[in-house]
């Protein structure tokens, strides 16, 4: 029995689908948004991606104001903002700015990958190793920038001080456990891809956890993958797509989001590829009433204040179809 509700959002890819432009994509994410808004999901983040033809989140802020702008209630942000690839006084900038278009509706999550190739990485910023190792020293700099108390400092993002905008550390791995923990900022793990070390970040996070003006006690978001359809075997048609896009990442031939087909013994088996096991080990296929019982089990797992679903599907309406279940999964799951 669950005492406490878990609360529901979607993470967004702009993923770019076979026959679509990128205007339709952009108009879909804002659809989706407006149409997750209606649902009840409590934020919208847009990831930050770059060099992949079939991602279109590359100006993540540009992309926030697009969405902030065509929404009313939902908090819209960054999942997240890669920080080694820019100057935190420029993200504060841009985000003191969101936030005073838009009060209390935007979050500022932060991660130290790169988001891309290192080839790329390089081309964004020629120091991206050095930003990477200085990530908590980047960070305190952001900190500084929207407090009241940088006012008289020579460098200043006036536009961002005392503006409030929620910070948020993203990780894959345990090294971003162990900071957000010391800063007493909430944790947002992407166990939606990177699935190996969600319960040993998990436990290092809360163990560690020191209270701050942010927070008092730890604050728990994780990634899931979820496909849901009218029954197991929709669903699972329509994870074909998501199917060849890990192909494409394994293989480096990253494709746009392919329609659905059947699904062919030649893609069983590459479900049962052990790296694709292991990357899809938190995701969720099916019927409602499958999913429903995974989610459940997952919950009591991970303990998690927040899910945040990512729906890899070619149709925006299909994508929509099932984000409707998710919110009927978890308004069901939050009276139990």
């Amino acid at each position: 029995m669950s005492t406490q509700k878990t609360s529901y959002s979607i993470l967004e890819l702009a993923l770019v689908s076979e026959g679509h432009s990128l205007k339709e994509t952009y108009t879909n994410v804002l659809n989706l948004a407006q149409q997750a808004e209606q649902f009840g999901y409590k934020r919208y983040w847009l990831a930050e991606h770059h060099n992949s033809s079939n991602i279109g989140s590359s100006a993540t802020s540009v992309l926030i104001g697009y969405v902030a702008e065509g929404t009313n209630t939902i908090r819209i942000g960054s999942g997240g903002i890669m920080l080694p690839n820019h100057s935190p006084l420029i993200i504060a900038e841009q985000f003191g700015t969101l936030a005073s278009l838009y009060p209390n509706r935007i979050d500022l999550g932060l991660g130290r990958a790169p988001g891309t190739d290192r080839e790329t990485a390089q081309a964004i910023r020629s120091d991206f190793m050095q930003a990477a190792q200085s990530f908590p020293l980047e960070l305190e700099k952001i900190e500084r920038y929207f407090s009241k108390n940088n006012a008289g400092a020579k460098v200043r993002a006036t536009v961002a001080e005392g503006v409030d905008v929620p910070i948020y550390i993203l990780g894959s791995s345990t090294d971003s456990a162990h900071l957000a923990a010391k800063k007493g900022l909430p944790y947002a793990f992407a166990s939606h891809f990177a699935t190996t070390y969600l319960n040993d970040a998990l436990n290092i996070y809360r163990n560690e956890f020191r209270s701050s003006n942010t927070l008092q006690k730890p604050y728990v978001m994780v990634g899931v993958n979820i496909i849901i359809a009218e029954t197991d075997e929709e669903a699972h048609q329509l994870a074909t797509s998501l199917i060849r896009l890990i192909v494409g990442i394994f293989t480096g031939k990253r494709d746009l989001v392919q329609p659905p087909t059947t699904m062919t013994n030649d893609l069983k088996e590459i479900m049962q590829n052990p790296q694709v096991l292991q990357m899809l080990k938190y995701s969720f296929i099916g019927s409602k009433a499958t999913v429903k019982a995974k989610v459940k089990s997952f919950i009591e797992q991970t303990k998690a204040d927040e899910l945040i679903a990512v729906t890899n599907i070619y149709d925006i309406n299909d994508r929509i179809r099932s984000y409707q279940f998710f919110t009927e999964i978890m308004e069901e799951l939050n009276l139990e």
